[in-house]
């Protein structure tokens, strides 16, 4: 652990140092410049890959389902981006093409992945594609071995790509695995939040725009994005600006499971969802270089417009209504964002667009049936009814009806002073000078003005 940074510099062959311009801030952006590409050169790179390129599908049944619920005049277009399309069945594809050609072009001869999930199948897809070893390090089970149905389906689809799978149970022994298999092996760290995994989610965002203008010729209103490291909003919301979608409001979307903690034991298996929760979007927004990386190209903060919640029986409640009404079933965890979307729709006119920005691969361990039948046996209950009894850890409720569906505001302003708070922890304010400032206003995408307004509130208590 003390070799920490020596180990991830030689596992990047990144000098973070470069980028660093004060205790406090950064350049991002030259830093997204220097290494990441331009958006022509990742859709090149994904195209020989056979990654990107999705369907854009308009789901006219359930646009016309919230049309006769809405006000009149009301009811967006809803269109969904189906990333299922990809080889390994998500958009995670996207952040493991770019990441693996690099470590392809650096000269590695394998790489390294620490996730409980879909990104682990999408670097072992794209390592066998580039002829590289791959590990996956996953977060597998409790202390007593066992297991989500959904973490074993990703397994055994990280294994039937040519990856060796190490399994860990819940808890800091997946960071220290991660550091001492980088180590041993000399592998790349294929990383969640380098710039090369955030660059490529961009031809996401990029194709989104230039789809929706192409067919509809305008901007979308809004775009739902599944809401949990960060990397998601973060590579979409900068492919829509590159192509020049700025009024397109970007709405991040997580599943509600406060009261769970991520890293406990005990709850592990009493959330459903592996991906998407506020467990890793809530800190993760508040505090971006939590990371294994010294600075985390996440920076959702500085990108989100909204920020809401839905609950797990709504999320599996849309499941279930997508695969009826459209013909496409897909994974949960996608199904976050259309499950926020399809109260949204009813609150923007019937002329706007409104977009899910991503779907994923369901499978037998993945399906809803699967992960309810688990939760029944740890003693969850599940029910239908009103999903506002929802509690995470104890019941999951499933809408009966689509008008019960809503979503709950997430507090950007609290997340905003959560952030500066992390961020300003144990420094002299009273030194910040104006570079220190503006980073921290692009941070959290408000201006200068912002900043002082809150060092002055908050002085006694940051000093």
């Amino acid at each position: 652990m003390q070799r920490r940074n020596e180990i991830i510099s030689n596992s990047l062959k990144v000098n973070y140092e470069q980028f660093q311009t004060s205790p406090i801030a950064f350049d991002y952006e030259k830093m997204m410049t220097v290494l990441g590409y331009n958006i022509k050169e990742v859709m090149k790179i994904q195209k020989e890959a056979q990654v990107g390129n999705t369907p854009l599908w308009e789901l006219k049944q359930l646009t016309k389902l919230i049309r006769n619920i809405s006000p009149k005049g009301k009811g967006a277009r809803i269109l969904m981006k189906d990333e299922a399309a990809n080889p390994s069945g998500s958009f995670k594809d996207r952040r493991a093409s770019l990441a693996v050609y690099e470590a392809k072009k650096r000269g590695f001869t394998g790489v390294v992945a620490a996730t409980s999930g879909n990104y682990g199948a999408a670097v072992a897809s794209q390592a066998a594609k580039q002829g590289l070893k791959c590990i996956v390090l996953q977060e597998a089970s409790d202390s007593d071995g066992i297991g989500q149905p959904e973490i074993i389906e990703k397994a055994r689809k990280c294994e039937s790509l040519g990856a060796e799978v190490v399994q860990l149970s819940v808890g800091p022994e997946l960071f220290y695995t991660a550091l001492a298999t980088l180590d041993e092996t000399k592998y790349f760290n294929a990383s969640l939040y380098s710039p090369y995994a955030i660059a490529g989610v961009e031809t996401l965002g990029y194709e989104i725009a230039s789809e929706v203008q192409q067919q509809f010729g305008k901007e979308p209103a809004a775009v739902c994005i599944t809401h949990a490291g960060g990397g998601n909003v973060t590579g979409t919301a900068r492919g829509l600006r590159k192509y020049g979608n700025i009024q397109t409001k970007i709405i991040g979307v997580s599943v509600d499971l406060k009261g769970l903690h991520m890293a406990s034991d005990q709850d592990f298996n009493r959330k459903s969802f592996t991906t998407g929760h506020t467990g890793f979007s809530i800190p993760f927004t508040t505090n971006p270089d939590r990371s294994d990386v010294p600075y985390n190209a996440a920076r959702p903060l500085r990108y989100l417009d909204q920020f809401i919640t839905v609950t797990q029986g709504e999320v599996f409640y849309t499941t279930e209504l997508l695969a009826k009404l459209e013909g496409l079933e897909r994974g949960p965890a996608g199904n976050t964002s259309l499950a926020a979307a399809l109260v949204l729709a009813q609150q923007l006119d019937e002329d706007e667009i409104i977009v899910v920005q991503e779907t994923e691969y369901t499978g037998a361990g993945k399906h809803p049936v699967a992960q309810l039948n688990f939760a029944k046996k740890q003693g969850i209950n599940v029910y239908k009814g009103n999903p506002e009894e929802n509690k995470p850890g104890s019941t999951i409720v499933i809408p009966e009806h689509i008008q019960q569906l809503r979503v709950e505001e997430i507090d950007l302003e609290r997340i905003r002073e959560s952030y500066l708070r992390n961020k300003l922890k144990n420094q002299n304010i009273n030194k910040l000078n104006t570079e220190d400032k503006n980073f921290l206003a692009k941070e959290i995408n408000r201006d200068l003005n912002y900043i002082e307004s809150y060092i002055n509130r908050n002085s006694s208590v940051l000093s």
